[in-house]
């Protein structure tokens, strides 16, 4: 089976035109209708002929009465003269029935020589029988075959399936056709085509191309009226053939909302090209079936990168794309066939590939697109995370490539160079930040150029940097809940060497571009490139304002995961879950805080089961994603102790996070209270009595705020110590009489 690639021959070309192709099958239509008109003339002559036979007869017995009966002599004579005269002039009639038929018969074999019953230049068309001389057919004379001669080679029709194309082609094209088929039926209620009148008229006829697995019918090139009634019923060319036997491609109308168009793009970087060509080799691979081509797969990056690369693949094959979602595909498995086979029929005709978006999927639609993959005997690229089992053959697994720095680099000047002048370092800031896909890149100066004129507190670059940091946050927000950083060094409370270590692990990530890469030690390295860190400590002991201290100190983003919330029970599904949130955050670098690490890390236990050993695995997935992530990467723990010292070894750095003492609770008092916060007799160091971290301080700072403001007073001594006991019930513990002495 061949795919139709359009040309834009024509009649001057040489080649024959439909119009002459269609008339030639009407003229086996007259001929046929000739021979029965023939039939029934012979049969009239034939009783002419009889006629004379008779009179001869009734003239033989005239003159044996004549013999005898001479006395009656002249008058006798006289009739048998007569009768003679009347036996003649029937055979006389006789021959003039037989000498009409001829003349059908000639007219018959004329029918395609005579140009005269085909209009003018634009193919009129005005056949035997039609009395309307104004009615016109509309098939262009100057179109030529070549979209007939395509059909038949790209579906395999035989010359007999060929003429039935022109004569229901001829149905819709030529006015004169029904008055013909219904003088070739003998039936003037039957004035259209039907199988019956195809095999008795056209050349080479065989009831195989009857079958419902025959080409006509198994592609739906023509279609039965009524299928109850094989033989008689109206033939009816396809709406999608007519179409395109006339020249006008486009997508069959059963398809739309379906599927889509997706053109290649102009140009792709050097990585995402050469995927491309691999992922094209999949379709030209040596040694595979016609009927069945090889399944290839392009996977990760994200879908419009696939999309692209697998556009760029169709195009280097000679084929367009269209994309259809995985969830689209029936579940009824007669509906999942019909589109199955209307597809693959489209795919021969423009010709073009199909690209299938399998996102999440459940087990059904699962089931259904693979179902749906088996019986598509045509090129298909499928676009996934993951790859898709399915009873194809496979050809090539293409990953989406990560596109390197420079590919980087030139992607962000390209994008930006009509927008704004960028420096260098400029670019190779958000280069060292963002791994954003060539598409998003060109949304993100789409941005800046259309927020730049109408700015005056930010520069080009700080736009692009913020544009970069708005596109990276799509599709993370289901994955974690996002702080945005606000808290500066001021408001961290620590002891200075915790401060020191959580200042060099800033340093870390902000000149991670420039160690690594200009200066070479990303080649050194054994392990991966990424920044990771444990905070460990109680909890509201500023584990979480730290890290966004950090993050406002770098600009960017805060993703805290709950990690308790990602570890599944289903083996598998927890490297799945860690997988999407690493690929998402790799886009803009966010800073991540897996919490709750304790729900994922452990001792190292013994492995007795299946269940230990995937245990194991989902912790070293999570330190092997963090070790190449690109951004930050902190795990957060209550309980140190508890880890394992051999997963402790794979993290960079391990902040302790220490409950604060009397001064240092006294500290973050005096720095929780806003200058404006209307206050009266609070005092920080009898507050710091509290044997609290400093989450519970901040929460009874709020609380006693707001009781003062109901109050309509200024916040006092006693609304601290009503909010100091509300939050003492939730940690289930009493205030002591030594904590709160003094207070009121």
């Amino acid at each position: 089976m061949g795919t139709y690639e359009p040309g834009t021959a024509t009649a001057a070309d040489g080649g024959t035109t439909l119009t002459a192709e269609i008339r030639r099958v009407l003229a086996c239509v007259d001929a046929h209708g000739a021979r029965v008109d023939g039939d029934g003339a012979r049969g009239d002559g034939h009783g002419a002929r009889g006629d004379a036979n008779g009179a001869r007869g009734d003239g033989h017995g005239a003159r044996g009465d004549g013999h005898g009966a001479r006395g009656d002599g002249h008058g006798a004579r006289a009739d048998g003269h007569g009768a003679r005269t009347d036996a003649h002039a029937a055979r006389t009639d006789a021959h003039a029935a037989r000498a009409d038929a001829h003349p059908a018969r000639a007219d018959a074999h004329a029918a395609p020589a005579d140009e005269a019953r085909y209009g003018d230049a634009a193919g009129a068309a005005a056949g035997p029988g039609n009395s309307d001389e104004g009615e016109t057919a509309v098939v262009p004379a100057a179109l030529v075959t070549a979209a007939l001669d395509a059909l038949v080679s790209c579906f395999g029709l035989t010359p007999f399936e060929r003429d039935l194309v022109l004569l229901t082609a001829a149905d819709e094209l030529d006015p004169t056709t029904a008055a013909r088929c219904a003088a070739a039926a003998g039936d003037p209620q039957r004035a259209y085509p039907t199988f019956s009148l195809a095999l008795a008229a056209l050349d080479g006829p065989h009831w195989s191309a009857l079958t419902p697995v025959a080409p006509l019918r198994r592609w739906r090139i023509v279609e039965l009226e009524d299928e109850t009634r094989l033989t008689v019923s109206r033939l009816r060319l396809d709406e999608r053939i007519l179409h395109f036997l006339l020249g006008s491609p486009y997508l069959d109308a059963r398809l739309h909302g379906r599927l889509r168009r997706t053109p290649a793009p102009e140009a792709l970087p050097p990585s995402y090209d050469l995927a491309a060509s691999r992922l094209a080799e999949g379709w030209t691979e040596d040694g595979r079936s016609p009927d069945a081509p090889l399944l290839v797969e392009v996977t990760g990056g994200d879908l419009r990168s696939r999309a692209d690369i697998a556009a760029a693949a169709a195009a280097r094959c000679g084929l367009g794309l269209y994309a259809m979602s995985a969830e689209d595909v029936p579940a009824d498995p007669v509906e999942r066939d019909r589109l199955a086979r209307l597809w693959q029929r489209e795919a021969i005709l423009l010709p073009a590939a199909l690209l299938v978006e399998a996102g999440e999927l459940d087990r059904d639609q699962r089931a259904a697109t693979e179902a749906f993959l088996a019986g598509a005997a045509v090129p298909v690229v499928v676009s996934s995370e993951d790859p898709l089992r399915t009873e194809r053959p496979h050809g090539l697994r293409v990953p989406v490539p990560r596109l390197d720095d420079g590919e980087q680099l030139a992607l962000w000047a390209d994008a930006f160079e009509q927008v704004a002048d960028l420096e260098e370092g400029e670019l190779r800031s958000l280069v060292a930040q963002f791994q954003l896909p060539p598409h998003v890149v060109r949304s993100a100066a789409a941005a800046v150029r259309r927020r730049l004129p109408h700015e005056d507190e930010l520069d080009a670059a700080e736009l692009a940097w913020l544009a970069g940091l708005d596109e990276a946050r799509i599709g993370m927000d289901e994955l974690g809940r996002r702080i945005e950083p606000r808290a500066g060094w001021d408001d961290l409370v620590l002891h200075e060497r915790q401060t020191a270590v959580l200042r060099e692990i800033v340093a870390h990530v902000r000149q991670r571009s420039t160690v690594h890469q200009e200066w070479g030690f990303a080649a050194t390295l054994r392990r991966g490139l990424g920044v990771t860190a444990l905070f460990a400590g109680g909890s509201g002991t500023g584990k979480t304002l730290a890290a966004e201290v950090m993050a406002k100190e770098l600009g960017l983003d805060l993703f805290v995961v709950d990690l308790s919330q990602v570890v599944s029970k289903y083996i598998g599904e927890t490297e799945k879950n860690l997988r999407r949130v690493f690929d998402a955050a790799e886009r803009g670098g966010a800073l991540l805080l897996f919490d709750e690490a304790d729900a994922l890390f452990g001792k190292r236990s013994e492995v007795k089961d299946s269940h230990d050993r995937y245990a194991n695995l989902e912790v070293s997935y999570l330190l092997m994603r963090m070790e190449a992530y690109r951004g930050l990467a902190i795990l957060t723990t209550n309980m140190k102790q508890a880890l394992d010292t051999a997963f402790l070894r794979r993290i960079r750095f391990v902040v302790d996070f220490p409950f604060p003492a009397e001064n240092e609770r006294a500290e973050i008092w005096r720095r929780v209270l806003p200058p404006q916060a209307p206050v009266k007799d609070i005092d920080p160091a009898l507050l710091a009595r509290l044997t609290v971290a400093g989450g519970s301080i901040r929460n009874i700072a709020l609380s006693g705020a707001f009781l003062a403001a109901e109050e309509g007073d200024r916040l006092q001594m006693r609304h601290m110590l009503a909010a100091a006991r509300t939050e003492y019930l939730k940690l289930e513990r009493s205030l002591t009489p030594t904590e709160v002495r003094g207070w009121v």
